[in-house]
């Protein structure tokens, strides 16, 4: 297991409860007092630690390298999952994911952004941030579960829209704002859920739909705190990273509170990674909460009602002094 900075305390006292354990497997000692008294004191420290965390913490925890992805989701949630590639008119964007599966006897299209474990896997799928290809991938496969009629599942995980040159020059701002126009127009339930980073256009432009969910310690904005910093503070951004976080309110709480998404999804204490499996229950319970309320509505009314909730994001009312 990987430990921020901020976990320091945790894992030592993890080591040393561990190391106690072996020493007295190997000794043959009956310590299990000791043990069960600094098992108590870890689950305190780690109470007070991540209920304590703050905006530029939750940004790392959401970047853990060992917290699931989009595909540990896919093989978790679904079924017969059969992946679609290309964008039929440049080539397949290893960064984002799109294809048909089953989930929990229904139909269904799933789409997300993919990071990489490894150095290697890393560069594959380019860290998971997208190529106008890979937007045009996504759209081709909302297009399709449009004509099928089969509701869009949506999985949230990337740094931002991939910002080289080459992107630049097939399209990148194009194919975002396609996405953003044709997913308005989608006529089936489109379920989002930011299961980990969710940086600028690089997520929204798949990230558009009816019901919006994130993870407890995922985070969604404009900009990364990094990328904030460095345009705000020329010398030493790497100082300015928190106040930034907290200037963009990046946390799942502060999106809530904005009306931006319509509910948070639990995760263990200490991130999705503590217990992968817990974190896929709950947030297969929420994508079926939401597919089973969303799938009666009527296609007209449900473009209104999603244009609707767009609408109201940001409209605020200044109230005049007396």
């Amino acid at each position: 297991m990987q430990y921020l900075d901020f976990e320091k305390p945790i894992f030592e006292l993890e080591k040393k409860i561990s190391e106690l354990k072996e020493f007295a497997d190997g000794e043959k000692l009956e310590i299990s007092s000791e043990i069960k008294i600094l098992t108590a004191k870890l689950e305190r420290l780690q109470r007070e630690i991540y209920k304590k965390m703050n905006r530029w913490q939750r940004v790392k925890i959401a970047r853990h390298p060992a917290r699931p992805y989009t595909l540990d989701y896919i093989e978790a949630l679904a079924t017969d999952f059969i992946e679609l590639h290309g964008d039929r008119g440049y080539g397949d964007d290893k960064a984002i994911v799109v294809g048909l599966a089953t989930l929990e006897g229904r139909r269904v299209l799933f789409v997300g952004q993919q990071k990489g474990r490894d150095v290697k896997q890393r560069q594959f799928r380019n860290f998971g941030m997208c190529h106008p290809e890979g937007y045009r991938k996504a759209l081709r496969g909302f297009q399709l579960a449009d004509r099928f009629k089969l509701p869009i599942v949506i999985l949230i995980d990337t740094p931002g829209a991939y910002p080289g040159i080459e992107a630049e020059e097939r399209g990148q701002a194009e194919a975002i704002a396609r996405n953003l126009r044709e997913m308005c127009r989608i006529r089936v339930p489109i379920v989002v859920v930011v299961i980990g980073e969710g940086a600028s256009g690089g997520a929204l432009g798949i990230g558009l739909g009816d019901k919006i969910f994130m993870l407890e310690n995922s985070w969604y904005s404009v900009i990364s705190p990094e990328g904030c910093a460095a345009i705000l503070w020329k010398e030493n951004p790497q100082e300015k990273y928190e106040t930034a976080a907290d200037a963009l309110r990046v946390t799942a709480q502060d999106a809530m509170g904005l009306g931006i998404v319509d509910k948070i999804i639990p995760e263990p204490l200490g991130g999705a990674h503590r217990d992968p499996g817990k974190v896929m229950d709950l947030v297969r319970k929420y994508i079926l909460g939401a597919l089973e309320e969303l799938e009666r509505i009527e296609p007209a009314e449900l473009l209104a009602k999603r244009l609707a909730k767009y609408r109201k994001i940001g409209v605020f009312e200044i109230e005049k002094e007396n």
